[in-house]
């Protein structure tokens, strides 16, 4: 009996029966996107741990050959393989894998135990076990409790919203379920009846959503994909989709209809059967309570009108929350994203692109590689389109550098120890200073010393001789002070601990660095060297102990405007070369990898504007589903408006003060959030606030703001049309209405 009369009343209501399939379809669609995203992103990190690091689970130190013999009696060691590389003459270290991942630890402590192993002999792969579920049991981790809650999360957001949905589509059979009661139903028949109605007209758009999310899954990651394509060493990520996950994901968004479904039908099935003939819900269902903020305001603004559509809001408040947050959450979210890259790009853009813009086209880098051992120089200087190459390598060292050699600018401001702070090292007599050193060849050195106005010569080093004045100048400005006197000739190089190696002479001093694509720290004495001296000194000194493997780097400059493609080429060129004469190498161009940067900023924002976007669309479909579903409900109390002498133009009135209210709250809410989250970013970047005005994302802002508003607006519009249209006068005659 209960199948035929929800086919016959289903049959009735085609208006909730897409109601409930679009819900359902919606609510797949979201919870199928998010698990295939979660299910790629992890099997992307296994296969990359995997790459790199390798798939052995633990691995172990053992000091005698019988520990290796015992070790394969153990049932739950799958394979043991010697790690060459980590093995000596005192040792063996051998990768374990196991056939039960779940027990590695638990087996780790009976080999620890059986061999006599000390802790530091056993290492565990914690990254890639974590990975598959299995935690270090005094060590929990954190990421499968985060990405449940998520899920859970996203589980509770979609029934709130489904449930004003189902409410809706419930609400317009109230008088069937009277009557139903009034004959002898029991609140748990009908609760069965609705859950089946949902259940049934809900199977296949829940196959479908899900359909639909793994494929919106494989474009995302097509999507990114393209946008890092030109990311070295990164391998593309490759859909995958496991049965379990797609099983998971079909019988979540199954559980949240269900969910989603039974509670309106629970509250529903309570309403006296005399009550729920009338087709209305009784007073304490509605909900009541004190005027809001909202109606009070527009009551002084528009007088009655203005508190009948403050009332209906506030009668809608529940059943609209879903609409408000996303709307909130969306615009605040789109906005803080757009601010956010736009002030990091212009910071970028400061501190790298422009800044360097001059400095280099195409560098290149030389791993393993001393500037002794190159012969190129000269060869890629003549290449086309070069109009400077400088060829250098890097080390570091330190200064003793005595107390009154500070410079008088220095010493007035305190001294080393007042800018530099915890960063400066004091000995007995003096400071001990970090020095970078820059070996350049000896062309480039001679040609930097004739551009600060120093007599060119091969015979000493010259010193960046600038300190920042911190007390007086902040990082995105610095000013800088004289660092050492100006009758200072020569320097004492020192290792890094303090030990001196030897006296540097010094050409002269200059606060201009050569044209290099360099940072160099703080509170530091750089020291740029000629090529021939570094080696005649190395001879007679102790070398500074290497700070890192040697590398030789190669600047060149193009012709003043020099074009993608021509910076292109000009890499391809210096690549060859480079190859051809046996030398490994990394080159790379400048504008190149300004278009990169350009291209995964606009792909970031693209994918993160996408999820703002989803986020809104959620609360448009509930601003939808409430104007064109309560719809009945509206009809009977402008029927009552028209009885008391309102015009169909005021009643329309209402209709539009309603959807201003619901559009322009999270615009009146974003943007003074918004300002103040970039006047906060703009004190801590110390950027002045001018620049961040000529690059204000003020029209995608506006397109979004103006997207809320005339979805809001066409669902009011549709709400109006559908309740104004009907003949009103008609329901005037219904008891109901008394």
């Amino acid at each position: 009996m209960w199948k035929s009369f929800s086919r016959d009343d289903l049959a009735h209501t085609p208006a909730a029966v897409r109601t409930m399939a679009l819900s359902a379809l919606a609510a797949s669609f979201f919870l199928a996107l998010l698990c295939g995203l979660f299910y790629n992103a992890w099997a992307y990190e296994v296969d990359r741990v995997l790459r790199e690091e390798g798939s052995w689970q633990a691995r172990l130190t053992l000091t005698d050959d019988g520990q290796a013999e015992t070790l394969e009696q153990f049932a739950q060691v799958d394979t043991i393989t010697p790690d060459e590389g980590l093995s000596g003459p005192d040792a063996l270290v051998v990768k374990l894998t196991f056939r039960d991942k779940t027990a590695v630890y638990d087996t780790l402590g009976l080999i620890r135990d059986r061999l006599g192993l000390d802790n530091d002999q056993i290492q565990t792969h914690d990254t890639l076990l974590s990975l598959y579920g299995v935690t270090d049991p005094d060590h929990p981790a954190l990421l499968l409790p985060f990405l449940t809650g998520v899920l859970a999360l996203l589980v509770a957001a979609l029934v709130l919203l489904l449930r004003n949905a189902f409410e809706i589509t419930m609400q317009a059979r109230l008088h069937r379920l009277g009557i139903l009661a009034s004959v002898g139903a029991t609140p748990r028949q009908l609760r069965l009846c609705l859950l089946q109605e949902a259940a049934a007209v809900s199977l296949l758009p829940l196959a479908l959503g899900t359909l639909l999310g793994f494929a919106a899954c494989w474009g995302v990651l097509a999507t990114v994909n393209q946008v890092a394509a030109g990311l070295p060493d990164r391998q593309p990520a490759v859909f995958t989709l496991h049965p379990a996950v797609a099983a998971a994901a079909l019988l979540a968004a199954l559980v949240t209809v269900l969910l989603s479904a039974w509670l309106p039908a629970r509250r529903l099935c309570r309403i006296p059967p005399l009550e729920a003939m009338r087709g209305t819900l009784p007073p304490q269902a509605r909900g009541t309570g004190k005027r809001s903020l909202t109606t009070r305001l527009l009551a002084r603004c528009f007088g009655i009108r203005g508190e009948l559509a403050g009332s209906a809001l506030q009668a809608q408040k529940k059943s609209l929350r879903i609409a408000n947050l996303s709307l909130l959450l969306s615009f605040l979210g789109f906005t803080a994203i757009l601010c956010f890259f736009t002030l990091s790009g212009i910071s970028t853009d400061m501190t790298y692109f422009a800044r360097y813009q001059d400095a280099w086209d195409v560098m290149a880098t030389l791993p393993d590689t001393r500037l002794s051992d190159f012969s190129l120089t000269g060869e890629l200087a003549a290449l086309p389109g070069v109009e400077d190459c400088l060829v250098y390598e890097k080390e570091q060292a330190a200064v003793l550098l005595p107390a009154e050699a500070q410079s008088d600018a220095l010493r007035e401001l305190g001294g080393l120890g007042a800018l530099a702070g915890e960063e400066a090292t004091a000995t007995q007599d003096s400071w001990l200073v970090k020095a970078p050193l820059v070996i350049l060849d000896d062309a480039g050195f001679l040609r930097f010393c004739a551009e600060v106005g120093i007599a060119p010569s091969l015979d000493g080093a010259v010193l960046l001789n600038r300190v920042w004045d911190s007390q007086h100048s902040n990082f995105r400005n610095r000013q800088y002070l004289p660092f050492v006197q100006p009758d200072t000739t020569a320097l004492t190089l020192a290792e890094g601990d303090g030990p001196a190696l030897g006296e540097l002479p010094l050409l002269g001093l200059t606060d201009t660095p050569p044209n290099l694509r360099e940072e160099y720290d703080q509170y530091t004495l750089v020291l740029f060297w000629p090529q021939s001296l570094w080696e005649r000194w190395t001879q007679e000194h102790s070398l500074p102990t290497p700070a890192h493997d040697p590398e030789v780097l190669v600047r060149l400059l193009g012709r003043e405007g020099i074009s993608q493609g021509e910076c292109e080429t000009l890499q391809e060129e210096v690549a060859a070369l480079l190859e051809g004469a046996g030398y490994a190498c990394t080159v790379e161009n400048r504008l190149t990898e300004r278009a990169d940067n350009d291209r995964m900023i606009q792909g970031a924002l693209a994918i993160l504007g996408a999820f703002c976007l989803l986020v809104a669309a959620i609360g448009l479909a509930n601003v939808f589903l409430n104007t064109l579903g309560f719809v009945e409900q509206r009809r009977r109390a402008f029927a009552r408006y028209l009885s008391l002498g309102m015009t169909p133009r005021e009643l329309r009135g209402l209709f539009w003060m309603e959807g201003a209210v619901l559009a322009l709250r999270p615009l009146v809410i974003t943007l003074p959030l918004t300002a103040g989250m970039v006047a906060l970013m703009l004190r801590a970047s110390y950027l002045d606030p001018a620049l961040f005005l000529a690059e204000a994302p003020v029209l995608p802002v506006a397109l979004f703001a103006l997207g809320i508003l005339f979805f809001v607006a066409l669902a009011y519009a549709l709400g109006a049309h559908r309740v104004l249209s009907a003949d009103l006068t008609g329901l005037l005659k219904d008891d109901s209405l008394l």
